[in-house]
């Protein structure tokens, strides 16, 4: 039984989360604190858990045992759309995006969204578009605008995605390998990317590129069959035996 963490300055905390589907544990009584202008990223194994510890942070699953809370609030039992709308906003390890709309559209929607019309085509409100533009300009996809989604190029479609969460004006971004099918270009202009949002939110971040996790990351969770087996700076989880032995090394 994990011991409750006293409230302080983390933006969001996890206290002893479970989730068990038909007597199989795949998360396993997991406690961590997500620090503000914090990038903490979660590696481990196929099958450690981490998809399933994003859609307990994300309401998509209800957890088994165990508390979330974020800036102070418990939001363990409010679902998908109250936490969304808390501000907590995850991309997708397989992009989810209006294929037949154009670049500019998808983003626009995602701006839109906090208003009280969710209908794209009746907006006529050109502040909507400025804002998408301005999103679209920082992810570098501006001159992508009015391309098809579905035109893309997968690493476009990976930025694309990141564009649309900012489009929602999150308070914390959790990335589901926002690095995956992307060539070594791509992937050094995500970094980048992912850098300069640092400075504006806590960021979480699955990702199995260890070269990616290395370069981005200030705290590094590990999980292995459910459990958290080592939680802290990048140089110091590196070193950590049981680490190696069972991801980095590959070995069990």
């Amino acid at each position: 039984m994990s011991t409750p963490m006293a409230q302080g300055d983390a933006v969001l905390q996890v206290e002893g989360l479970t989730k068990k589907f038909n007597g199989l544990t795949a998360v396993d009584d997991v406690s961590v604190e997500f620090l503000d202008e914090e990038l903490h990223a979660i590696i481990g194994p196929n099958g450690a858990g981490k998809t399933t510890f994003f859609n307990l942070l994300t309401g998509a699953l209800t957890p088994t045992s165990g508390r979330i809370h974020f800036n102070g609030e418990d939001i363990t039992d409010v679902g998908p759309s109250g936490i969304a709308r808390r501000g907590i906003i995850r991309s997708y390890q397989v992009t989810k995006l209006f294929e037949g709309l154009t670049v500019l559209e998808n983003v626009s929607i995602a701006v839109q969204s906090d208003s009280m019309s969710y209908n794209f085509w009746q907006s006529t409100d050109p502040a909507i578009g400025n804002r998408a533009y301005e999103i679209l300009e920082r992810v570098g996809l501006v001159d992508k605008a009015d391309s098809l989604a579905s035109d893309l190029s997968h690493g476009e479609q990976r930025t694309l995605e990141i564009a649309v969460a900012l489009g929602t004006e999150p308070k914390m971004l959790l990335l589901d390998e926002p690095t995956s099918g992307m060539s070594p270009e791509e992937t050094t202009e995500v970094i980048e990317l992912i850098h300069e949002l640092q400075d504006d939110f806590p960021i979480v971040l699955i990702e199995h590129k260890m070269n990616v996790v290395n370069e981005v990351a200030d705290k590094i969770m590990v999980l292995y069959n459910g459990k958290k087996i080592a939680d802290d700076a990048p140089l110091v989880v590196q070193e950590n035996e049981e680490v190696r032995r069972v991801y980095l090394e590959g070995t069990t």
